[in-house]
This record gives C-alpha cells, sequence and structure tokens, in this order.
C-alpha cells in the first residue's frame, strides 16, 4: 500500500479543537448519506454509530461552507437510528442529510478533468489497486480509498466492477477502518474448493488478504465473500500473520494470494501462496486453508506492493519463467519452486514515470497476465484525485539483453478507437504536423507512428508545447531514462501514445518500454513532431471514446 509513510500520524492527532462533540440522528430511510466538505477546513472526528453495525471512526473536514459534496452509502444501516458525532463546527454537521439520490450526481464524468477512459472515483482520493480478480464474468477492481475528501487518509477498500477493464461500475466501499486499524492494500482470490470453509462446496467464497495499520504495527488479515464480492466479511481470528517481532519493524504489509500447483511426480499437489513485503524485501508464506500460514523465505531489494507470477518465454509453455516485483515496477526472473523464489537475473525495470502499485488480476480465464496501476495525478479543482493507468498485458519475450517483460495495453483498449488519419507514407516534420493540426483540440487522442531520425541526434514528439517524447540518439536516453533499441544501430522507435484529459502513456517498440505522465501544456497547438530532418511513417490516429455513459 502506498504513501504509507507520508501521513503515519494517527487520526486523533488531526482533531484540532477541544469543543464538545455535535451530535446528528437520523432515522435511516434513504440510500445515501450527503456530507459538505472544504479542503480549507482542519480535519475531525467524525463517528457513525447504529445498533448492530460496526462503529465508524474516521476524520474529515466538514464545513458550513462546502467546496464540494461526498457521500456515504447508507444500505447497512437501512431502518436504523443512525448517530452521527463530529468534533467540528456543529453548523457543518447540520447541513449533512440523507437521500436516494447523491449529491450532484449528474455532474458525476462530466467534470472538465475527470479522465475519460481511466478509472477515477467518483468523489475522494485513489491510490493502490486492490483485490484485483476476475470472477463471474466481471473484473474486480478494489483499491484504496478515502471516501471522504480528495487527499489520503481514513484508508478504505473502494470497489468497481468492469465486463472489459475499460468501462467501470462503482459500487459501495467494501473494507472499512475497525479497531486493528484502517484498510492497507491486499489481494484476493476464489477458494474455489472452499479449502477456507468460509463457503460451501456449492457456493464456494472469494478470499481476501489485506493489512490493517495502525500507529505500533501492521498485521495481515483475511476477509471473504459469498456474493461475487460485493459485500466482505471479516474473518473473526484476524490477523493471521503478525510478523512484528520478526522483523522488529512497523513495514510489514500489501498481502499477495494466489494458488500454486506443481506438476511434478505421480500426483498433482498445491497449497495457497502469500508474497509480503517486509522490511526490506518479499516474504513467501504458505497455507492449506488461507487461515494458517508458515514463513517460508525472503527475498531482499523490494518496497512495498508485491506481485508473483509466472509467464511463458516468447509463449512457449515449455519454457516458464517467475517474475517478481515490487511497488515501483522493478522487476526480477526467475524460478519458483511454491516455497522459495531463486532470482536468475534482474533488477529490471519495464515501465516508468507515475505508475506506482501495480498489480495482476487473478483467475482470467483466458491466461492473460493483466495488470493495473495507480497514477498520483492531480485534476485541478476536482472533487476526487488519482485514477488508474491503463490495463496492460505483460508477456515474457527474448531481447538482446535477455528475457525481459514487455507491456501493451489490453486488446479490449482497440474498442474505443476511431480513425481520424492515417498514412504510411514517410512524412517530412512540415507534412506531418499540418496532418495533425486539425485535431488539436480532439479530447482522447491515440496516435501510432514510427519516428525516424534520419540525421538528428534528438528528436520526439510536444503535445501542447510540452515534450511527451524526447529521444537522445546520442545517450540513449528517452526522456531521460535510458533505451536501447533491439537493433542498437536502430534510427527508428515506434510509438503507442494514449492521451486523456489529465495523463499520458507512451509505450515504445511495441512495449519494450513504456512511461506515464501527468499531461501539461496549454498552449493549445496539439501534436506536434520535432527534431533535424526527422521523419513519420506509419502514422494512425484515432479518436478514443469515453469510457463513462
Amino acid at each position: 500500500m502506498a504513501l504509507k509513510r507520508i501521513i503515519l500520524v494517527t487520526a486523533l492527532s488531526l482533531i484540532c479543537s477541544s469543543a464538545p462533540s455535535a451530535e446528528l440522528h437520523i432515522k435511516v430511510k434513504c440510500k445515501y448519506l450527503n456530507l459538505p466538505v472544504s479542503q480549507k477546513e482542519d480535519r475531525h472526528r467524525l463517528i457513525f454509530h447504529a445498533k448492530g453495525v460496526d462503529d465508524l471512526s474516521v476524520v474529515a473536514r466538514l464545513s458550513p461552507h462546502p467546496e464540494y459534496w461526498v457521500f456515504k452509502d447508507l444500505t447497512a444501516y437501512k431502518g436504523k437510528t443512525l448517530t452521527i458525532t463530529f468534533d467540528g463546527k456543529e453548523e457543518a454537521l447540520a447541513q449533512v442529510y440523507q437521500a436516494d439520490t447523491i449529491r450532484d450526481a449528474s455532474t458525476f464524468y462530466h467534470e472538465a478533468f475527470r479522465p475519460q477512459f481511466h478509472f477515477s472515483a467518483r468523489r475522494g482520493w485513489i491510490n493502490d489497486p486492490n483485490g484485483c480478480v476476475w470472477h463471474d464474468g466481471l473484473y474486480h477492481l478494489y483499491y484504496q480509498h478515502n471516501p471522504f475528501e480528495r487527499e489520503w487518509e481514513n484508508m478504505t477498500w473502494g470497489h468497481a466492477t468492469s465486463p472489459d477493464l475499460l468501462h467501470w461500475t462503482e459500487h459501495a466501499p467494501v473494507l472499512h477502518p475497525d479497531s486493528l486499524g484502517t484498510m492497507f492494500s491486499g489481494s484476493a482470490v476464489f477458494d474455489c474448493d472452499n479449502t477456507s470453509g468460509f463457503g460451501t462446496k456449492k457456493q464456494p467464497p472469494l478470499v481476501y488478504a489485506y493489512t490493517a495499520d495502525r500507529s505500533d504495527r501492521e498485521a495481515q488479515c483475511i476477509a471473504y465473500s459469498l456474493d461475487g464480492g460485493m459485500t466482505l466479511h471479516k474473518y473473526t481470528n484476524n490477523p493471521v500473520i503478525d510478523s512484528h517481532e520478526r522483523w522488529k519493524t512497523h513495514d510489514t504489509r500489501d498481502p499477495r494470494l494466489f494458488w500454486w500447483k506443481s506438476s511434478g511426480g505421480e500426483a498433482e499437489e498445491g497449497w495457497w501462496v502469500l508474497v509480503l513485503n517486509e522490511r526490506n524485501g518479499h516474504s513467501i508464506y504458505t497455507s492449506s486453508n488461507l487461515k494458517d500460514w508458515t514463513y517460508q523465505s525472503h527475498v531482499n531489494g523490494f518496497w512495498e506492493c508485491p506481485d508473483l507470477f509466472p509467464l511463458s518465454v516468447d509463449d512457449n509453455p515449455s519454457d516458464v519463467r517467475w517474475v517478481m516485483y515490487g511497488a515501483s515496477n522493478t522487476y526480477m526472473v526467475g524460478r519458483f519452486d511454491g516455497k522459495t523464489f531463486t532470482p536468475e537475473s534482474g533488477k529490471h525495470r519495464f515501465s516508468t514515470g507515475l505508475i506506482y502499485a501495480a498489480q495482476t488480476f487473478n483467475h482470467i480465464p483466458d491466461g492473460r497476465r493483466i495488470q493495473i496501476g495507480w497514477a498520483n495525478i492531480d485534476h485541478p479543482g476536482m472533487p476526487f484525485r488519482g485514477q488508474m493507468l491503463l490495463p496492460t498485458e505483460l508477456m515474457l519475450r527474448t531481447t538482446k539483453d535477455g528475457i525481459r517483460l514487455i507491456s501493451k495495453p489490453v486488446a479490449e483498449v482497440a474498442s474505443l478507437l476511431t480513425p481520424l488519419y492515417s498514412s504510411e507514407d514517410a512524412l517530412s516534420e512540415r507534412d506531418v504536423n499540418a496532418a495533425l493540426r486539425p485535431y488539436a483540440r480532439q479530447d482522447g487522442v491515440h496516435l501510432r507512428a514510427t519516428l525516424n531520425l534520419t540525421y538528428a541526434t534528438n528528436a520526439g514528439l510536444r503535445l501542447d508545447g510540452y515534450n511527451i517524447v524526447d529521444y537522445d540518439l546520442n545517450h540513449n536516453t528517452l526522456n531521460g531514462q535510458f533505451y536501447s533499441p533491439q537493433d542498437p544501430t536502430s534510427l527508428s522507435l515506434t510509438l503507442d501514445v494514449y492521451i486523456d484529459r489529465t495523463s499520458v502513456e507512451v509505450f515504445v517498440d511495441d512495449g519494450l518500454y513504456s512511461y506515464s505522465m501527468a499531461r501539461r501544456g496549454d498552449c493549445g497547438t496539439g501534436l506536434e513532431f520535432w527534431g533535424t530532418e526527422i521523419n513519420v511513417s506509419a502514422l494512425q490516429l484515432d479518436a478514443v471514446s469515453s469510457c463513462w455513459q
């Protein structure tokens, strides 16, 4: 779970008033609670209490002069009397009200700086993707979420589902802070044989591992769902792993679950694996029931958000390697025997820029290994912050440098593209920029092209006056990072560029390297290639449709 260390002050220390708490009592009849928020206000303790429902204690910037409104789903409180206690301004609490609609819902996904083909939450802050799993026809994306404002706090698991990794429906949050701490990152698996005993053979559960964080320690917990991931129940004997004493550190978090099976011998055997970031790297634990875990091994050299998965090299099923990576997308390639990961090469990096805390989806039926990552992008003046990047398919390929990961946007992205312009000719800088100029104000754009440096040692691509591709042939750097094409004598780069309202993603040479950045520049000139005596071939420009209805 990212950004752990920037705000590890307990919520209690954020209370800025010693005034008596104000209370509001509501007989719950509606679907939502609407709350007024202003970033100009200090945070104060906000507690929700109702008989038969666990208390929820968070901090919030409720304001009598709101900049925007956030909301809380009241489904769990229906028919009950909800008591809301607030240590801030009583006149702010007085504006809180229930309704069957979310305040300002008509503006959702139409805001000026709303990403149009990247997931972002309706309201509030998001960071790490969590619990990425395919189940019963839907991709489930859970994520670190503060539902009560656009900055980090109150870590909760938000939830969204999609049939195609592009068109997302946001649901109510599923994990809320409790006595063990706030809800940090984790993962999900489908326990199809009900090894955990949380379900039945006829109704096997989805099972989740997550970190509970509090000021003195982080511990690993389990939750499960019997309704397809819409409602999560916390295991009554949490935590299941508390390794604070082993490592003498607060930092032990982000459990990654998967099933490992051995095909050696006469009979297959298998067990659950949990990869956990602890202190200075990733630890491996095993279990037969997702409750009782045994420590097995440790790999140094990673920080936060582990992942570990197998991939065929060059699509050859008889040549399989395992990939282990951490939050910054550095990775090692190696072997895994179910208990120990043995690196063979690394560390490498295939994607840079804004991507952080990426996670791959479990149980995808077609066998693809699909990753989605978080980008900490601000959206100026908006009541939300942060977005996910495009989902990408990961593959292992043999390169001149050895076996390496590549990433490409998932095939489903093509369904969003509508052709605007194309040319197979080699166009000069003047001609290609003239061809692109009519589309300078296009909202969502995909560009694919081959940039050929016939003479220049520097060349690139600008968006509204700001360099989004800056290639230095002399120093072999691409936007400041070392990059060497597969043919080291090549004078060309193939670019796939995806431009949304607040982000840019660039995939180079069919995914051998990729990077992401916040969208900048405001001169309105659109896309422009630059460089001395360059030309651009195989140009394709597409409009990218909005995913929001």
